[in-house]
C-alpha cells in the first residue's frame, strides 16, 4: 500500500547528545520518517548547526515555539521525538499534545508518576500516540519470546530474573562537568530521583513485564550509592511478588566492573524456560523440562510478531538500530492510523506507549519508598 514518509521533528539530541543520532538512525532506517525540523539545543547556535550537520530543514531556539509554529504550518511534522534530559520530557510533550502532534519519547516517562499519568491522559484525550522508546521490546526474539509465553510453552510461569549490569558510572566521571551524559545523569534536578533505577532499572522492568506478561504486585527494594559524593542511586536490587504466585528478582547496576550492556532475562515455568540476553539478540535459549536446550534464532522462528520484527535473512545479524528502528516503524503504523481514522493494526500492537512509561513510573515509585523504608515490602499502585 503506497505511504508518504511522515514528517518527524526533534527536541534536544544535538551535538554532543548520546541518543539524538540514534534516534535519527531508526526513524530513517524503514525509510518511513523524514526530519523535518527541530530544537535540538537551549543554545541556538548550537541548535542551527546541528539542525545542519543533521540535514533537518526547519531549525527553532525554543521547542515552545517549534510547537505552535509546526501545528500552524500545512506541511508541519506529524510526530515529534523528544530525546532531551528527563526533567523535560513532560512539558515538552505536554505542548506537542496540545498542539496535536503524536509524541515519541525517550524513558523514563517523567521524573514523577504525577507528571506520568497526566501524559497519559492527555494523550488519551487527544487522541495522540504516545511512544516510548524501551527498544529491547523491539528485538525479533524478545518478541518471540513473548509468544512462546502467550502460547503456554513455559507453563505457569513460576520464577523471572531480569538484570541489566553496565560499569560506565563505576567511576565519578560526572565530576568537574567533563562528561555531558554523566553529569546531567545523576543530578536529581534533571534525572530526577532515579538514577540507576530510572536509567536502566526501568528497561529491566519493561523486558521481564514484555515478555512475561506480567507486573508484579509487590517489592521489597534496596537502592544504594557506591561512588562517593554521587547524588543518586548507582545500583539496585529488589525481589518481585507476582499475582499468581510468580516470584522475581531484578538488579540493575552502572558499577559492575566489566561489564558493557549486560540485559539479560530468564523465565521458568513449570514447563519450560527461556534465556534471553541483550548482547547476543540473535539467538533465544528455550529448554523444556527434562530435555535438550534448543537454541532459536532470529528470522527461523515462527511466530508472526518475530516475523514482523525482522529485516535481512538467517545468519545476518540484527542488532540495536534495528530495535531502536521497529518502534519507529510500529509507531508510523500507528500514527497512520489514528490519522485515517482507521483501527490500529494488529501487527503494530508491541509497540511502547505511554501506558508502559506509566507503568515504569509505578515501579519507580515503590521502588524509592521500599528502599527509604529499608527495604519493606511495597505495593505497586495500580500495578495490572
Amino acid at each position: 500500500m503506497p505511504y508518504r514518509r511522515l514528517r518527524l521533528g526533534m527536541v534536544g539530541g544535538g551535538q554532543g547528545a548520546l541518543i539524538g543520532a540514534v534516534h535519527r538512525i531508526a526513524a530513517r532506517l524503514d525509510d518511513r520518517f523524514e526530519l523535518a525540523a527541530g530544537a535540538l539545543s537551549s543554545d541556538p547556535e548550537r541548535a542551527r548547526t546541528s539542525a545542519a550537520e543533521a540535514g533537518i530543514a526547519r531549525s527553532y531556539a525554543h521547542w515552545q515555539d517549534m510547537a505552535l509554529a509546526e501545528a500552524a504550518r500545512e506541511d508541519g511534522i506529524d510526530a515529534v521525538a523528544i530525546v532531551t534530559p528527563n526533567h523535560l520530557h513532560a512539558p515538552v510533550a505536554t505542548a506537542f499534545l496540545d498542539a496535536g502532534i503524536h509524541v515519541i519519547c525517550d524513558k523514563p516517562l517523567a521524573i514523577s508518576l504525577a507528571e506520568g499519568e497526566a501524559l497519559a491522559k492527555l494523550a488519551r484525550a487527544k487522541n495522540r500516540l504516545f511512544a516510548l522508546t524501551h527498544t529491547y521490546s523491539g528485538y525479533p526474539l524478545a518478541r518471540h519470546a513473548r509468544d512462546l509465553v502467550e502460547r503456554g510453552e513455559l507453563g505457569q510461569l513460576r520464577v523471572v530474573q531480569v538484570e541489566y549490569a553496565q560499569d560506565w558510572l563505576a567511576e565519578p566521571i560526572e565530576a568537574g562537568g567533563l562528561n555531558k551524559q554523566a553529569g546531567w545523569r545523576t543530578d536529581p534536578a534533571l534525572a530526577g530521583p532515579a538514577g540507576c533505577l530510572g536509567d536502566i532499572g526501568t528497561h529491566a522492568y519493561h523486558l521481564a513485564s514484555f515478555v512475561t506478561g506480567m507486573m508484579p504486585v509487590a517489592l521489597s527494594a534496596e537502592l544504594h550509592t557506591f561512588v562517593p559524593g554521587r547524588r543518586v542511586d548507582d545500583h539496585v536490587q529488589a525481589m518481585l511478588r507476582y499475582a499468581n504466585g510468580a516470584r522475581g528478582m531484578l538488579w540493575a547496576s552502572q558499577v559492575a566492573s566489566g561489564a558493557e550492556n549486560a540485559l539479560r532475562l530468564r523465565v521458568y515455568g513449570t514447563k519450560a524456560s527461556l534465556a534471553f540476553d541483550q548482547e547476543r539478540p540473535n539467538e533465544l535459549w528455550f529448554t523444556p523440562l527434562g530435555a535438550t536446550a534448543e537454541r532459536l534464532t532470529r528470522a527461523r522462528v515462527n511466530s508472526a510478531s518475530a516475523a514482523h520484527a525482522t529485516r535481512v535473512p538467517p545468519g545476518h545479524p540484527e542488532g540495536y538500530l534495528e530495535a531502536f528502528a521497529q518502534l519507529y516503524k510500529d509507531a508510523a503504523l500507528q500514527i497512520e492510523a489514528l490519522n485515517e481514522g482507521r483501527a490500529l493494526p494488529a501487527e503494530s500492537l508491541l509497540l511502547t506507549t505511554v501506558e508502559d512509561g506509566v507503568a515504569g513510573l509505578r515501579f519507580i515509585e515503590a521502588a524509592l519508598a521500599s528502599s527509604a523504608a529499608d527495604g519493606q515490602w511495597c505495593e505497586i499502585r495500580n500495578a495490572a
